[in-house]
């Protein structure tokens, strides 16, 4: 397969306030981000040319710098905004977009507090994380030897760019084992998340899901947390051990890449997508197709 370089596209990129040509949204090799993971990140869907809960995305990327230490120049309006920008220039009507800050190139070492903050947002196709025939069978996850770090010895808070080095090492190790994704424990051994996404349980009729005291609230994860409650189903965050999955009868995953994705296998165990997989899944679809409908009236 022909993989298209993601700096050699055509279209536009909004860079430190402006829309710029794709090709020239360049930074120096000796940039802070790029050596000391000093950078945060969105991920944000848009469906139908609309931006899904986007002023959320941009909070949440406020705040994770505010987390690393550094402000991000711009107003969630202001963001909000030049996302729109972004979306309008690209033409595109289902799309994934990236807003990322971070520190620029003025101070090279571990200080660098009199950095500039830098700040980009891009958009481009990406219909499905997982292949359509994966994500309705059930995708494939191994239990990875990298576990999420304790809330004290990282940014646990923060989508910050350093938290998925062991993501994708462990991503590409379950890939290369023939897997989709890799399921992520906490430091305590506890069942966490996947390299990209939440994670919830489905056993006799409840939903159970991880507290999230160690990685992200997921802004989709919240989603179809509400989802569910309105549907009547019982939503559990609580420690989930996972020797559990012996007793699950469904798992899946949420996130805005992955949106809501049955799961098949995780290591030795089996599980058949099911009514209440089904149910979220048809729920949020319905979900982001209102907010398009309502946007066009």
């Amino acid at each position: 397969m022909s993989l298209i370089p993601f700096d050699d596209r055509d279209g536009s990129i909004w860079f430190d306030g402006k829309l710029i040509p794709w090709r020239s949204a360049q930074v120096h090799v000796l940039t802070h981000g790029l050596h000391y993971a000093s950078a945060v990140f969105e991920g944000v869907r848009v469906y139908g040319g609309q931006i899904f809960k986007g002023s959320e995305h941009n909070e949440r990327l406020l705040n994770s710098g505010k987390i690393l230490g550094f402000d991000v120049p711009y107003t969630v309006a202001q963001l909000d905004d030049a996302c729109r920008q972004v979306v309008k220039a690209s033409g595109l009507t289902d799309a994934y977009m990236r807003p990322i800050a971070w520190r620029g190139s003025e101070m090279m070492g571990v200080s660098a507090q009199q950095s500039k903050i830098h700040v980009s947002i891009a958009i481009w196709e990406w219909p499905s994380y997982f292949s359509p025939e994966a994500r309705m069978k059930g995708i494939r996850l191994k239990t990875t030897p990298w576990r999420r770090p304790a809330p004290d010895t990282a940014p646990t808070k923060s989508k910050a760019a350093g938290l998925y080095m062991i993501c994708t090492m462990s991503k590409h190790a379950a890939e290369n084992e023939g897997y989709h994704d890799a399921l992520m424990l906490d430091y305590r051994g506890l069942v966490a998340e996947s390299t990209g996404a939440n994670i919830f349980l489905v056993q006799d009729g409840a939903i159970h899901t991880p507290t999230p005291d160690c990685f992200l609230d997921g802004i989709t994860r919240r989603t179809v947390i509400d989802l569910a409650k309105k549907r009547g189903f019982k939503v559990i965050e609580r420690a989930i051990k996972p020797e559990e999955f012996a007793t699950t009868q469904e798992v899946f995953l949420t996130g805005t890449a992955a949106e809501v994705t049955p799961v098949g296998e995780i290591d030795q165990y089996r599980f058949t997508p099911g009514a209440v997989t089904k149910a979220l899944m048809e729920d949020y679809d319905a979900l982001v197709n209102r907010k398009v409908k309502a946007a066009a009236e």
